[in-house]
């Protein structure tokens, strides 16, 4: 279709003109991912929402079934039927990612980030209905599946652009959009709570108002970086750069094609293992630093977790927050920092990195210091988090090293799909463990020793999946597929000065992370004083 006939949402018509600067392309996807990574920061809703109906004191119905708190209007519901919300962003997300990929491939990054605008945020709208009329139903279906839908191409709509645009600095393209997912919940678990207490009555939470509040500033920023995405031209290449191994960098492998070599399921196994080793020890983060180190939390080291009153849970609770806060900005950090990494040393050697210093931190550091040093507790456990944001960001560009670019953003979408396994796997492994030696009389401190060592087996056979990474073998290229790099003096978008656009596309995003990180900062400071 010539440029001139497609729609204005399509992706020919964001193909970059000439002196466009790739540096916008960014903050772009930046302002998608801190919108869609709110879901990171849905908890602050659950208790709130368990007193929807009974505000001070929630109204418990004895008896009541996951099937009945769907429709009832007189219970509050359950901190547990709530949470169902959250596993259903995440197996949405990846289903969605998987479904739509390719789909996002042949329309182009804009149309598909204006979808995931309108479903991100339409699924926060319903679910305000649903909390205004107490219908938990209406929670799992806006939020969870029509939200899960606009999480999962929300989070893809960048990658194949960024790769694309940097294909001298893959890792940290992709690193830089993928930090703001995990920085999406910084800015906006402080801000939900800002919100909801503003709203609060004697009649209700807050919640509802707070859910529209959102999705409409979400939408606004979602839709201006979905409608600044530019492509670059075929042939891109960033001023004085040529690809380092012309051979190995100018091939493609068919999005029909890819789930039929070895690579793509031991990456989909790294990626699996590597998160359900992170993603289920976070999710107990606090209670795990407070029941390891009871008392010495907060200044009474002769009383144990169990002995607790009232106002020494809270103040463990806090600490414990704070230990969450810094979980999170190492969270975000690694994200960059591990990607930007990968540019160097490469991405092989990037997840062997991680993954053995992960098993080593689970299998020996944790246990040595748990429960006896606090510091070097917190050090281990922000080291494992920041690795985890790392192998996330680094994945898209192991995909374009391994697959090409053509179709990386629609891979991509196919290999989350380890994704949402792991955010099952990780939490229902670890959490219900727990609980069954906390069931079986084991001490709160000795509760998590074969935790970690599961944990670091699962690292052990990512480090070894992530080893027998071959390249593909030619049979997979797609003939016709050379590309030729053309001089980067004839290909619009080689500029990357600094202009008053690029300054304001840039300040939009960074002020809220900003904000973000000074509150997680502020909870933080709690472990040090």
């Amino acid at each position: 279709m010539a440029t001139s006939d497609a729609g204005w949402l399509d992706r020919a018509r964001t193909v970059a003109g000439p002196g466009f600067n790739r540096w916008l392309v960014p903050p772009c996807a930046l302002a998608i991912h801190l919108c869609i990574g709110m879901a990171y920061g849905f908890s602050v809703f659950w208790l709130p929402l368990a007193h929807a109906i009974g505000i001070k004191d929630p109204v418990k119905c004895d008896g009541m079934s996951l099937a009945t708190a769907l429709t009832t209007t007189t219970c509050d519901w359950r901190v547990s039927d709530l949470v169902w919300t959250y596993t259903l962003f995440f197996v949405v997300l990846g289903a969605a990612a998987a479904i739509w990929g390719g789909w996002l491939e042949r329309v182009g990054p804009r149309k598909a980030g204006v979808v995931a605008a309108f479903c991100w945020c339409g699924g926060m709208a319903i679910a305000a209905v649903g909390v205004s009329i107490h219908q938990l139903w209406l929670i799992w279906l806006g939020s969870g599946v029509i939200g899960g839908i606009g999480l999962g191409l929300g989070y893809i709509s960048p990658v194949s652009t960024l790769i694309k645009w940097f294909p001298d600095r893959r890792g940290m393209a992709t690193g830089m959009a993928i930090m703001g997912f995990g920085g999406g919940a910084v800015i906006g678990s402080p801000l939900a709570d800002l919100l909801m207490k503003r709203f609060a009555s004697p009649t209700g939470v807050g919640v509802w108002q707070t859910f529209l509040v959102l999705a409409a500033g979400y939408f606004v920023y979602m839709l201006a970086g979905a409608l600044g995405y530019r492509v670059p031209p075929n042939g891109y290449a960033p001023a004085g750069w040529t690809p380092p191994d012309a051979a190995a960098s100018r091939f493609n492998v068919a999005l029909a094609d890819a789930h039929k070599t070895p690579q793509f399921w031991l990456i989909w196994t790294v990626l699996l293992l590597n998160v359900s080793a992170s993603i289920g020890i976070i999710g107990v983060a606090s209670p795990m630093l407070q029941e390891l180190f009871g008392g010495h939390l907060i200044g009474a080291p002769d009383v144990g977790f169990t002995a607790f009153d009232e106002a020494q849970k809270k103040a463990a609770a806090t600490v414990g927050a704070g230990f969450v806060g810094i979980i999170s900005l190492f969270n975000i950090g690694g994200r960059f920092f591990w990607a930007s990494v990968s540019d160097r040393i490469g991405r092989k050697v990037l997840f062997a990195t991680i993954t053995a210093l992960g098993c080593a931190l689970y299998g020996a550091a944790a246990p040595a210091v748990a429960g006896t040093n606090l510091g070097l507790f917190i050090v281990v456990f922000a080291v494992i988090a920041s690795m985890y944001g790392g192998g996330f960001a680094t994945v898209p560009a192991y995909l374009a090293d391994t697959f090409g670019t053509k179709f990386v953003g629609a891979i991509h979408g196919r290999l989350l799909t380890a994704w949402s396994l792991a955010g099952i796997v990780g939490p229902l492994l670890v959490a219900n463990w727990r609980d069954a030696r906390i069931a079986a009389g084991v001490a709160r401190p000795e509760v998590y020793g074969p935790i970690y060592l599961a944990l670091a087996a699962a690292l052990a056979v990512a480090f070894v999946a992530n080893l027998l990474v071959r390249p593909v073998d030619a049979r997979w290229h797609m003939p016709g597929e050379t590309v030729a790099v053309a001089p980067a003096s004839s290909v619009a978008g080689h500029g990357g000065g600094v202009s008053l656009a690029a300054v304001a596309a840039w300040a939009a995003v960074a002020l809220p992370i900003a904000w973000g990180v000074y509150m997680a900062v502020v909870k933080a400071l709690v472990l040090v004083r």
